[in-house]
């Protein structure tokens, strides 16, 4: 079985995901108890070099999070929704993130009519907080983004910038406030915007019978996280988003190079 945290998942955050998750399984076990064979062979450790697609897919995945775009478009047809995190993101309600809209303080300007000519890094032409909320910020001022750069991650999209390899890039709240935290070239960036909130990064399952169990434990260890982790991870809490409050933003189409 599969259990991964993949979406905040680096050097600085790792070992404190892997203290969550080992808590995380011993809070199932002991619900678990009664059952035969003492309910199913979780994973002692969580998985953290495999493609998220393949985890979020597998059909013995016990747990993971995921973004909201690959939800919508895919995975809440086959996965059993948990519940999402709430990183207590500046202006978000619980559970709910923005993206923020970044550029090189050499450069930067905040009118989004300047930006349309500008080479943007995208993470992910799946992402939401990466390519479907910047793009619908312009469509809503009616314009958009002629040129993109896709980057394969947050952190390489905000490097680009930083490097002058691209000129603006949009970045989940919670992964900018990680990479302010722990990135030194990050003072190099500032921000010039940030976009609408939507629901944020819900954590799947492919034991529906056990959703349960899942939001009770995991509810319970994201309320109780030792001082050090909570400082590391930023997790406050464990909020219900309704599947229909995912599925109601809009799907983007896929970016045109």
């Amino acid at each position: 079985m599969i259990a991964s945290l993949p979406m905040y998942d680096r050097p600085e955050t790792r070992a404190a995901y892997d203290r969550l998750w080992t808590r995380i399984r011993e809070g199932l076990l002991l619900l678990w108890k009664d059952l035969p064979n003492n309910g199913y062979p979780l994973p002692k450790t969580l998985t953290h070099d495999r493609d998220p697609w393949d985890q979020w897919r597998a059909r013995d995945l016990v747990l993971s999070q995921t973004c909201g775009l690959p939800y919508r478009s895919e995975l809440h047809q086959t996965v059993t929704l948990i519940g999402t995190p709430d990183y207590t993101l500046p202006g978000c309600r619980p559970g709910y993130y923005n993206s923020v809209l970044v550029m090189h303080a050499d450069t930067a300007c905040d009118d989004p009519a300047d930006w349309t000519d500008l080479v943007w890094a995208i993470n992910d032409g799946r992402s939401q907080s990466g390519w479907a909320a910047p793009k619908a910020f312009m469509e809503t001022l009616g314009l958009s983004f002629r040129h993109t750069a896709i980057t394969g991650s947050h952190r390489n999209s905000a490097m680009a910038v930083a490097n002058k390899t691209a000129d603006i890039t949009a970045i989940d709240a919670q992964t900018w406030r990680m990479i302010r935290r722990w990135d030194r070239w990050s003072d190099t960036l500032v921000e010039v915007a940030r976009t609408d909130q939507t629901p944020g990064l819900p954590l799947i399952s492919a034991m529906p019978d056990e959703r349960r169990d899942l939001h009770f434990a995991i509810k319970r260890q994201f309320s109780n996280l030792p001082a050090g982790d909570a400082a590391i991870l930023d997790i406050r809490g464990l909020v219900w988003i309704a599947t229909a409050d995912y599925l109601a933003v809009p799907n983007p189409e896929a970016p045109v190079k």
